[in-house]
């Protein structure tokens, strides 16, 4: 029997909710009873109907148990031992074999991770973390039951919402295959050490754990209780590192280990996830320019260790525009499918759209255009200032091109002009694209 877990704030001592596990219900006004989905964000959209329209039985409605909204559409078979007759989505050996082949070359910036969730099942996140656990030798290193990091890798991946468009564990997957290729660079390769290397990895696969798809504007304005708990400050980042440590608790992962070293893991693993909020990225980059241009970085210092991890995150988080064409659109086309369906919702319910979000009026090209000139370029050219390889020239290679195709597809779409959505502008004046300096 699974049971909540909660976090206390050590100032006051005020219980902060961080996921509730079981079968727990809350009657309504209306007469019925709705599910509480624990910490899960996602809008019940039923509470901006009338009374008449939300009554329903409660007999007609199949309700399960919460673990988190999409939790019960897949079954943890790895540890229950549960088998499917006659099912479809057992995998032969051949695409197992095709997928531990594509694991041989997961270091490689080209690794196409729609191949390869295809070929592990929609397994992806729980195949390509443990492989990576493996390989970077933790699991000897920190000496882990691999059953206990199997069922908290499936844990994570179950609770990442598949019906997102984008931020489902596929893009966990994905951020954190580029962690991986991130600390294979030299300059981290030889400094970080097996603490560096385990937070990160848990950081980036578990990033975005529970997220609603929608962002943080829509969460305030609908006055959800996660933007009131978090004081309207880093909502989902908060919510996804706090959902990541109550995993981690419950799975009893590093039950092992001193609780001061737990203590500290589970701190620095949200330092890594909060620094993912894109609203603060003037001011780590303002930070990481700073240092660079001082030339004072000491990867011997852990603290300078810490933050190089945190933009390394950052990176792998928004990378999509760096890849291969072929990946780069997907994710365009996703991530974009998403801004449009938080639209459609804010529409049919008079919220006002939010910017990026009206498919009316955006297009893909203009968002990608806008996104590349004003977030990702500055970032990347700020990276391959401190880590001036290989991977980083491939990167802004990309990055060069993919954009020029979006600008040649909004010439297409707008007869002439290369008009760039005003919206990323007005985000933060300071974030502005620079020349890449590679020196």
């Amino acid at each position: 029997q699974r049971r909540g877990a909660i976090s206390y704030d050590s100032s006051d001592q005020t219980a902060l909710y961080i996921r509730m596990l079981g079968d727990v219900r809350v009657r309504s006004r209306a007469g019925f009873e709705t599910e509480r989905r624990g910490s899960h964000p996602y809008i019940d959209f039923r509470i901006f109907h009338s009374n008449s329209e939300i009554e329903v039985s409660v007999s007609a409605r199949n309700v399960r148990r919460l673990l988190s909204f999409q939790r019960y559409l897949r079954s943890s078979r790895f540890f229950r031992g549960i088998t499917v007759p006659n099912s479809s989505n057992i995998l032969d050996d051949d695409y197992n074999g095709q997928a531990k082949c594509m694991l041989e070359k997961v270091g490689n910036w080209n690794f196409d991770i729609f191949l390869f969730d295809r070929l592990t099942n929609g397994n992806s996140l729980v195949s390509l973390t443990f492989h990576l656990f493996n390989l970077h030798g933790l699991i000897e290193h920190f000496q882990l039951d691999t059953m206990k990091l199997r069922r908290f890798l499936v844990m994570v991946q179950e609770d990442y919402h598949s019906q997102n468009p984008y931020h489902n564990a596929v893009h966990a997957a994905d951020v954190t295959q580029a962690m991986h290729c991130y600390l294979k660079e030299p300059k981290l390769s030889k400094s970080l050490t097996p603490w560096d290397v385990l937070l990160s990895l848990i950081a980036a696969a578990t990033h975005d754990l529970d997220h609603p798809g929608v962002n943080q504007p829509f969460l305030i304005k609908t006055n959800h209780y996660l933007a009131t708990l978090y004081k309207n400050t880093s909502v989902l980042e908060n919510h996804h590192w706090r959902s990541a440590v109550g995993l981690l608790r419950e799975s009893g992962l590093f039950a092992h280990m001193s609780l001061e070293n737990r203590q500290l893991m589970e701190s620095q693993i949200g330092d890594l996830i909060l620094a993912t909020d894109i609203s603060q990225q003037n001011e780590y980059l303002s930070m990481f320019r700073s240092h660079l241009d001082r030339g004072d970085l000491c990867l011997e210092n852990a603290n300078h260790r810490h933050f190089i991890l945190q933009m390394a995150l950052k990176c792998a988080d928004i990378c999509n525009p760096c890849r291969t064409w072929e990946l780069s659109k997907q994710w365009s086309e996703k991530v974009t499918e998403e801004f449009f369906h938080q639209g459609d919702i804010e529409k049919k319910y008079h919220l006002g759209v939010s910017p990026l979000c009206d498919r009316q009026t955006e297009t893909i090209a203009n968002i990608q255009i806008g996104f590349m000139t004003y977030l990702v370029e500055p970032l990347f050219g700020e990276w391959a200032r401190f880590s001036n390889t290989r991977l980083s020239q491939t990167m802004l290679g990309h990055l060069g091109l993919n954009k020029a195709s979006w600008k040649g597809v909004q010439r297409e779409q707008s007869g002439g002009g290369d008009d760039v959505d005003p919206t990323f502008e007005e985000m933060d004046s300071d974030i502005l694209p620079q020349e890449h300096r590679l020196s």
